[in-house]
């Protein structure tokens, strides 16, 4: 099995702002913008309200309630009316998706998706950044793969479902596939029953220290604190992307790692790395925390 590690959400880039973490804790990845999608902001759901307000506030009208979105991966089921047969839904196309193929990643592969967040406070009836926070990258959420799904223009028979997403309204794309998710997790026997009654996709609803990827008081969002099983000594191949091996630092109880600033897939082989289902299983079985 693999891990993939996958960049998505609002960046300096794309949307040009940070997803928020809520004073209590919550968080949404905001979905990036996108001329082709036909989902405006003020169409998706969060926790009972509109999401087309809170990004206009948070982008100071740079991106409005009207503005198209780019909702992939499409992971909460409450976000958006829909059609019988629904499921978590993520999908790649052209250089991004040549990456994963070459990796072989497929059917029984694990997803967490990470992104750029940052600390919100009202503030006169807005949200405002908290003046007192920084931006830092956060696991968000996750798919494992049960289905890879090549699209060529045309919606294969059975999944009119997903008609609305928006890999399936790009035409003819280099590379346009969907991953489907599947409906329980399994991580090839590792883990007892409990970890096998869990979803195959979700999201954390919830900021953890245990989920995020910038390490504290870092100068920059690129440079990550993770589990000291992370460090690619001997022959283990490193996590794609990070074959530098100045990129890497050793630490008494860590791993730092500069992450590289390009890329949205970063693959990490479990034959080689047997410690991190179990670690992406831990995360997932406590997502709540």
């Amino acid at each position: 099995m693999k891990l993939i590690l996958s960049r998505k959400g609002f960046d300096s880039s794309a949307g040009g702002v940070p997803s928020p973490i809520f004073p209590d804790g919550r968080m949404v990845a905001l979905p990036i913008p996108d001329g082709n999608s036909i989902i405006r902001y003020r169409d998706i759901a969060y926790d009972g309200a509109s999401l087309g307000d809170l990004v206009g506030q948070l982008t100071r009208g740079r991106v409005t309630p009207g503005d198209r979105a780019h909702l992939d991966p499409d992971l909460i089921p409450d976000m958006l009316p829909r059609a019988p047969g629904w499921r978590p839904i993520f999908g790649q196309a052209g250089q991004a998706q040549g990456h994963l193929r070459n990796q072989e990643v497929g059917p029984g592969d694990l997803f967490l998706f990470f992104g750029l967040f940052r600390r919100i406070e009202p503030h006169h009836g807005a949200w405002h950044w908290a003046l007192d926070s920084r931006p830092c990258h956060v696991v968000w959420g996750w798919l494992q793969v049960a289905e890879v799904l090549p699209i060529d223009g045309s919606r294969p028979s059975g999944y009119e479902w997903a008609a609305y997403h928006p890999h399936f309204r790009r035409g003819a794309v280099a590379n346009n596939v969907v991953y489907l998710a599947s409906r329980r997790l399994r991580l090839d026997g590792l883990f007892d029953e409990p970890y096998e009654a869990l979803p195959g996709a979700g999201v954390f609803p919830r900021f953890s220290p245990d989920r995020q990827l910038t390490a504290p008081q870092a100068p920059n969002t690129s440079v990550w604190r993770l589990p000291a099983w992370c460090y690619p000594q001997g022959d283990r191949t490193p996590l794609t992307y990070h074959a530098n091996p100045q990129r890497w630092r050793k630490r008494a109880d860590h791993t730092e790692l500069t992450a590289a600033a390009r890329g949205q897939e970063f693959v990490l082989d479990g034959d080689e790395y047997p410690e991190a289902l179990p670690w992406a299983g831990d995360l997932i079985r406590h997502r709540d925390r």
